[in-house]
């Protein structure tokens, strides 16, 4: 499903049953980002509905033991039918730097230009200054802070990649 990922690591679509082990991951992995509302904030980012109805365009990425190491949330838009959406992604920080996040968004791509889909979207908080660092590197340009975009006090930065050339390839 995902062939470049690193020795060991194994790839394939979310299910029902992964909901609650990637809700178990989120704090560990955003190292306490905006405390406990951020806490809050990432755990109602991910109710079980995307768990149940976008695990053909979601990836979930798994050590040879079961552990999660990596997952992608994303959908095909149903309004804009040349774009895709990813929704959340994660990866384990102790594989940052391993190409791990890169296969998974290239793994995306592939699937959404499989649909006939140009771009894709997503945003992260101002905050999540790595997060920005990394879209970035792969391709995606920026907005600037878009204030209360999610709602009053939750500010975002909006992205967007042109799936016409060849996005995530290693810069």
């Amino acid at each position: 499903m995902i062939d470049d990922l690193p020795s060991g690591l194994m790839a394939r679509h979310l299910a029902d049953g992964d909901h609650l082990r990637v809700l178990a991951v989120l704090d560990a992995w955003w190292g306490g980002l905006k405390g406990e509302a951020g806490s809050t904030e990432r755990a109602l980012l991910l109710p079980r509905l995307y768990f149940q109805h976008f695990t053909t365009t979601s990836f979930l990425v798994e050590h040879d033991g079961g552990e999660i190491a990596a997952f992608l949330v994303g959908f095909l838009s149903q309004t804009e039918p040349e774009s895709a959406y990813v929704h959340f992604v994660g990866v384990d920080p102790a594989l940052h730097g391993q190409g791990v996040g890169r296969a998974v968004y290239r793994a995306f791509f592939e699937l959404a230009r499989s649909h006939g889909r140009r771009y894709v979207n997503c945003i992260t908080s101002p905050e999540n200054t790595a997060s920005q660092a990394f879209h970035t590197r792969l391709g995606f340009t920026a907005s600037g802070v878009k204030a209360d975009y999610d709602g009053p006090g939750l500010a975002r930065v909006a992205f967007t990649i042109d799936l016409s050339g060849d996005p995530g390839a290693t810069r």
